[in-house]
């Protein structure tokens, strides 16, 4: 069963209003006079992290890409909750905990409890985690409110952590170390926009985090919120460092585009509103469904995959 029939069936029973019916990265319910905002991401070896991965850097990650989600939610993280899939190296477990300590430090939020499982010594590493936090804004944002005329944004550039797995992996190389190191540390240590979501967080019409590529996380909010966002490919931010190793070719731009693991933020706004963060506006949100791209004027087709999809 493929995730989305998977995802259907979870749907039929997930009828709690706090669930937002699944259409979104988090669960919200009230805390209080503000919203607790819960968030569970899993990593998978060989998935999600490459076997020869640092385990200090898979722990950093674990926690990124969570912290990520509350980001988009505007939400101040509270606290972590870790599933932790056990293979036999007591060396790997030393050094994972060490990055999660790095991580918890870093970002200010504890690590509250969790458990443990053996996965034998064949088994594949897999953990996951949990994290809330306290969204203090009267709205807080979600995919499904983008309206027709609203324009596209995203923090930051796109690309990075792409470029930085086909470094990892040896499909590409390069002789400058500082673009190395540079796009290897986009793709092993991302950095979650958390100051940006609470700052964007009550003047946008919806925001996500870009995870699974920047084209897929558009089309999901494109059908939430029932409207199609055109993309103008040439607009999409790309770094110093990405152009120097990939270039700045259509099909350069198109891998950025759906080579995933960004954590930067996507969002929707009226043209009008003042935005408070750095942002590039890449398209704009129409009547329709869907995704459209286009560049220098000149419609394109999509490519076959818009991103990263689980199974």
């Amino acid at each position: 069963m493929c995730e989305i029939a998977f995802l259907d069936r979870l749907k039929a029973i997930t009828t709690h209003p706090a669930a937002r019916g699944l259409a979104d990265d988090v669960a919200m319910m009230p805390f209080g006079r503000h919203k607790l905002v819960m968030t569970h991401d899993m990593m998978v070896e060989g998935v999600h992290f490459l076997p020869d991965a640092d385990p200090a850097d898979v722990a950093w990650k674990l926690v990124a890409v969570n912290l990520s989600d509350l980001a988009a939610k505007g939400a101040k993280p509270l606290g972590l909750l870790l599933g932790y899939g056990q293979a036999a190296s007591d060396a790997w477990d030393a050094a994972f905990v060490d990055g999660l300590k790095q991580a918890i430090n870093h970002f200010a939020v504890p690590l509250l409890g969790g458990d443990t499982v053996a996965m034998g010594e064949q088994g594949l590493r897999t953990f996951g985690l949990t994290a809330f936090g306290e969204a203090k804004g009267h709205i807080v944002p979600s995919r499904s409110n983008a309206m027709a005329g609203h324009a596209v944004y995203v923090t930051g550039t796109i690309g990075n952590a792409w470029a930085g797995l086909q470094i990892a992996t040896g499909a590409l190389t390069s002789v400058d170390i500082e673009v190395t190191a540079a796009l290897l540390k986009a793709h092993t240590r991302p950095m979650p926009k958390l100051d940006d979501g609470r700052a964007l967080s009550n003047l946008v019409s919806s925001m996500m985090d870009v995870s699974d590529g920047l084209l897929l996380d558009a089309s999901r909010i494109a059908a939430a919120s029932g409207i199609q966002i055109e993309i103008d490919l040439a607009e999409v931010p790309l770094s110093e460092q990405y152009q120097t190793l990939v270039g700045d070719s259509q099909d350069a731009r198109i891998k950025a585009a759906t080579g995933g693991d960004d954590y930067q933020l996507l969002l929707t706004a009226s043209p009008e509103t003042v935005l408070p963060v750095p942002l590039t506006c890449i398209g704009i949100c129409r009547s329709g469904s869907g995704i459209a791209l286009h560049s220098h004027g000149e419609r394109l087709d999509l490519p076959e995959h818009l991103g990263f999809l689980h199974g």
